[in-house]
């Protein structure tokens, strides 16, 4: 059963990993042909931290399991 649960939680940050690679990449692409991105964020649900910069936000939200730009 540990066994288990450790083998989900190392899939879940290496999904977690593979999904914020992802999304970064739509976020340095829209920045590169100077398209405004609102927010770039991690996770979803309430604020932890966030920080506006020039023109986005960058957040990081309770719940780690999702990224979006």
């Amino acid at each position: 059963m540990i066994s288990f649960l450790i083998s989900a939680i190392k899939i879940i940050f290496l999904l977690g990993f593979l999904i914020f690679i992802h999304e970064s990449g739509h976020f340095l692409v829209a920045k590169a042909c100077k398209i405004k991105v609102k927010e770039f964020a991690i996770g979803f649900g309430p604020t932890i931290w966030s920080k506006q910069g020039k023109e986005t936000k960058y957040a990081l939200r309770l719940i780690p399991l999702r990224r979006f730009c």
